[in-house]
């Protein structure tokens, strides 16, 4: 199973390596276009609004088809719907040019993490974190290439076509070593009584997670720059400490689930994450506040990869529907939890809107149970 693994890990990287990508070279894209902070941020929602079309229709062709013959063509695509947004000439097109990017990630989003199930149920054992630890991985390596085109003084669309390339090979490499999927069982009992229980529960865990790492990526910052008067440079250490313990407890989720089992994994996670930012709010120093992000990523890195485990291997039958809906209802904390957060600071002050994050994480911890459902035999 090891060449089907490493499938996983290709497209686990390219997804991410393609949002990094983009990330980078936001800033020429919205000069050229002239776009104040308001406009660009409705485009911005055409990636949202793709990702959740995408995340929910792809679900039950992941059922009818097999995984694989979903995310080996959306790979392939991720590649290609990365070019369109360096050539768009204003506001409208920028945003359709996003919906369909946001589209396509989606489909591939639900479709490996279907096939990352099967690999890991293959395999017998956890494998599910460091799948998305390398996505983490891929983020990074396509935000440097995005960073080095940039320092080159080289152009968005040679920057889009170069790593739509790369991308465009891992994808073929994957298709070569891809588990193939056969179509899911189907059950014997149609409508909502042949589907598992609890998969919306899931989507709510992977939503409290997903709120924090918006706020993190949106808020650490400003947190520790405006309220603890931090520089400018040790202000931006705060969301990398989070970046890279959550990389490294991904890395490490795999023995951890294998060893403790994904409920006590989930608890002490979320008690992790919930004491780190809480106590580190309640110090309120920068130091503090750089270890309790830290701490955060670390206790959230474990929880999204066990909840998707879970979700997908509830029943075979129903294993894209079950991701798709998780992965729905999480991608929307993401949206959602830097907005939510912000407003809440207008009321009580960020320090006090952070603690936000640390209550969700606290939940999370005390409902780690809900994972301990087991897989359901084919029907």
């Amino acid at each position: 199973m090891k060449r089907e693994r490493v499938a996983v890990y290709l497209l686990f990287f390219l997804s991410g390596a393609a949002l990094g990508t983009w990330t980078a070279r936001i800033p020429p894209i919205k000069e050229g276009l002239k776009l104040s902070d308001g406009q660009f941020s409705l485009a911005l929602l055409g990636i949202a609004a793709g990702a959740v079309i995408g995340m929910t229709a792809v679900g039950p062709l992941v059922d009818r088809y097999g995984a694989s013959r979903i995310m080996i063509p959306a790979a392939l695509a991720q590649g290609l719907v990365l070019v369109p947004p360096a050539y768009a000439p204003g506001l409208e097109t920028l945003a359709a040019s996003l919906l369909l990017f946001g589209v396509v990630h989606g489909v591939l989003d639900v479709s490996m993490n279907a096939n990352a199930v099967e690999v890991e149920r293959a395999h017998g054992r956890p494998i599910m974190s460091s799948f998305h630890a390398v996505f983490s991985v891929g983020g990074f390596a396509g935000a440097t290439a995005g960073g080095l085109f940039a320092h080159a003084v080289l152009s968005p669309a040679l920057t889009f076509w170069s790593v739509g390339a790369v991308i465009a090979v891992l994808a073929a490499w994957a298709a070569l070593w891809a588990l193939r999927s056969a179509p899911a069982p189907q059950p014997a009992v149609s409508g909502r009584a042949g589907r598992p229980k609890g998969i919306v529960f899931l989507g709510v865990l992977a939503f409290c997670c997903l709120v924090g790492e918006g706020a993190s990526a949106d808020w650490s910052s400003v947190y520790l720059r405006e309220d603890l008067a931090a520089s400018p440079g040790f202000a931006a250490a705060g969301y990398a400490a989070f970046s890279i313990m959550m990389t490294a407890g991904r890395l490490a989720g795999d023995w951890l689930a294998a060893r403790f089992g994904p409920v006590p994994l989930v608890r002490c996670c979320g008690l992790l994450a919930a004491a780190g930012l809480g106590l580190s709010l309640l110090v309120g120093e920068p130091v503090a506040g750089v270890i309790g992000f830290a701490c955060f990523g670390a206790g959230l890195s474990c929880i999204v990869p066990q909840v998707f485990s879970a979700a997908g291997h509830r029943d075979p039958a129903f294993a894209g529907r079950a991701l798709a809906r998780v992965a729905a209802i999480g991608y929307l904390g993401l949206l959602s939890g830097p907005v939510f957060i912000g407003g809440a600071a207008e009321l009580t002050g960020l320090p006090r809107a952070l603690g936000i994050p640390a209550l969700l994480a606290a939940f999370v911890a005390l409902a780690a149970t809900a994972l301990r459902v087991r897989a359901k035999e084919p029907a």
